[in-house]
């Protein structure tokens, strides 16, 4: 692992492997580049770099947590990117990491040799944001790894119904800290405080900023069981831009992991489109 430092002084952690088409991976709203283990697993001929956002685990947490916003976060990209010396990049985005693509393509689409949207899309279905507000922030009340395990798979094998037991095991490791004395959240809980402030404020209109993404080859990677990019939106999308490129993926939700068949083939075709 390596640390680059923001213009503000955090240290971030990112992770640079490979050589071929540059891929940057941004993660989702609590995650960090371990979001990605399973695409670096399934792919090759890439050079494939990855970085945790500030507040996430193996980065700084920001002392003042207003600064946990897309906005900020898209200024770190872009530091990042110079900082690497990456001229232009593919983009793949999960979940939160899909709104700094499109507030990238807004503001430095040259930047951009594709984007891939992973599960997520400029409306939130309110029953998947519920869901996410309900646990943001909370360090799950389980002592120990069992039951870790047992919740996780109490609240999301109906959308995950084909993972094992093993699975669900690494999953709760690589999403918590567990130790002697219970469960703990390894991304900054003042992220909590961040997402209540900012929803105090009227919802911006996303769909203004993916729209600025008409001349950049774009993918979109639905998990079928997601809660949180509907199908409503998803057709949305497809209308505006008839040529992105799409799967739908069965047994997932919200996200899936990018090593599923369908999701790969999404990316070559991407990365086709990119060239």
């Amino acid at each position: 692992m390596s640390n680059f430092t923001t213009s503000d002084g955090l240290n971030l952690d990112y992770k640079d492997q490979g050589q071929g088409p540059v891929v940057l991976c941004l993660p989702g709203l609590t995650r960090d580049l371990s979001d990605f283990d399973e695409f670096a697993a399934a792919t090759s001929g890439i050079r494939l770099v990855r970085l945790t956002l500030r507040g996430r685990k193996g980065s700084d947490f920001d002392p003042n947590f207003a600064n946990y916003n897309i906005v900020q976060e898209s200024r770190d990209v872009v530091e990042f990117m110079d900082f690497l010396g990456l001229d232009k990049s593919i983009i793949i985005g999960t979940s939160r990491g899909g709104f700094i693509s499109m507030v990238l393509a807004a503001t430095v689409p040259e930047r951009l040799s594709g984007v891939l949207l992973n599960d997520i899309g400029p409306e939130l279905d309110p029953l998947g944001l519920g869901r996410i507000m309900d646990y943001l922030g909370v360090a799950p009340k389980a002592r120990g790894l069992d039951g870790l395990i047992k919740a996780l798979k109490a609240n999301m094998a109906k959308d995950f119904p084909a993972l094992n037991d093993a699975k669900w095991a690494e999953l709760a490791k690589r999403w918590f800290k567990v130790d002697k004395n219970g469960v703990h959240l390894n991304y900054d809980p003042k992220m909590r405080d961040a997402m209540l402030e900012q929803s105090q404020k009227p919802t911006p209109d996303l769909w203004p900023l993916f729209d600025m993404m008409a001349d950049i080859p774009l993918a979109l990677v639905r998990g079928a069981n997601s809660d949180l990019l509907s199908i409503e939106t998803t057709e949305k999308m497809q209308a505006r831009r008839p040529d992105m490129i799409y799967a739908n993926i069965p047994d997932r939700g919200h996200v899936p992991f990018l090593d599923e068949p369908a999701a790969l083939k999404t990316f070559e075709k991407l990365l086709k489109a990119a060239k």
